[in-house]
């Protein structure tokens, strides 16, 4: 699959790190020890600035007296309008407004560093570029666990990723991961979607304060996802009310969900039955869904739809994959099966009526 790193000529370095595991298509660096936050800047290739420019056009030119072919033009600058330089190699990275405030790599870092610091704080997992630079990301593990059942851990992480293009906010999300199988656990509790937004003009003390926001989101969705997960794992549901929650789970419109509730089989696409299929086959062969905490439970049905997000589906590019992930269509659908779950927890089978 296709990678978007960026690649610095003059460093011959893609700029990507990570802790341990296998670098991002084998690019980057792989490290043994969790960095601080001005070394995995450096292992990352994220020790650049960008800087605010006048922005210029040109005009349509003037001839000359002598020799009227030759056109010789002038310079107009562009108010209101900036360009995003990357300083040190000159890349224009985005055009922007002037009320963007830029957000230097290093700030991007200390947003973290300021909720939650020292050796027992977070660990800078993997930190990386895209493109020519004009988009960075962050992963950050806490320390602690969400612990389902006796042995089943989901690890807690931060993720942030900004841009310098003039597209999109700050975002900082809370992600918990599924150790054993690497599933993505995102969901929205109560409203609390996980995740902070800050605008580019937002200024240093307006950022601290989302940061602590966010800590204090993470704080809660981790002992109610804890408690939630727990609870799940010890509600039995058959394998044709699995089926039933991962077909409503799953559905790609209105009509399909309405067709799933009424009962109307032959209604079905085979693209849908197929995507089905593949998430029921994951459900029943993969070793993960066969734990205590997930075989034959509700927890299970619930790691059935996001496993085969993470570990079946095909995607064209992991940028693609990851974006769908975290933000797009394979979140939506995560959330819809959250949804679910919690509702047959509450109130049994009436909840896949």
């Amino acid at each position: 699959m296709a990678h978007n790193l960026n690649y610095n000529r003059k460093t011959d370095k893609h700029s990507f790190f990570s802790v341990k595991e296998k670098a991002w298509h084998g690019l980057g660096r792989i490290i043994e020890n969790y960095p601080t936050s001005g070394e995995a800047i450096k292992h990352a290739g994220l020790d650049y600035t960008v800087e605010k420019r006048n922005l210029f056009t040109i005009d349509n030119g003037q001839p000359q007296a002598d020799e009227p072919n030759l056109l010789v033009h002038s310079e107009i600058e562009v108010p209101d309008y900036f360009a995003t330089i990357r300083t040190d190699t000159e890349q224009v990275l985005g055009v922007v407004g002037r009320d963007y405030e830029v957000v230097q790599n290093i700030d991007a870092f200390s947003f973290f560093d300021s909720i939650v610091g020292g050796k027992d704080g977070i660990l800078y997992e993997t930190a990386g570029a895209l493109g020519k630079g004009e988009r960075i990301f962050i992963t950050a593990k806490l320390p602690e666990f969400i612990k389902v059942g006796k042995s089943d851990l989901i690890e807690q992480y931060l993720f942030l990723t900004t841009s310098h293009d003039g597209f999109g906010s700050i975002t900082a999300s809370f992600t918990p991961i599924r150790v054993c199988c690497q599933n993505t656990l995102n969901a929205a509790l109560k409203s609390q979607t996980g995740a902070v937004k800050i605008r580019h003009t937002a200024n240093a003390h307006e950022r601290l304060k989302q940061a602590h926001k966010l800590l204090g989101i993470t704080n809660q969705l981790g002992a109610e996802m804890e408690q939630l997960f727990n609870h799940w794992s010890k509600v039995k549901i058959t394998d044709k009310q699995v089926k039933k929650l991962v077909q409503m789970a799953m559905a790609p419109n209105k009509e399909t969900l309405e067709n799933i509730i009424k009962g109307k089989k032959d209604e079905f696409s085979s693209v849908f039955n197929n995507v089905v299929d593949k998430v029921l086959e994951y459900s029943a062969s993969s070793p993960t869904q066969q734990m205590e905490t997930t075989k034959g439970t509700l927890f299970g049905t619930y790691n059935s739809v996001t496993g085969y997000f993470q570990n079946v589906k095909n995607y064209k590019t992991d940028e693609a994959k990851f974006n769908s992930i975290m933000s797009g269509g394979a979140l939506g659908r995560a959330q819809a099966a959250f949804d679910l779950c919690n509702d047959f927890a509450r109130i049994g089978v009436n909840a896949l009526n």
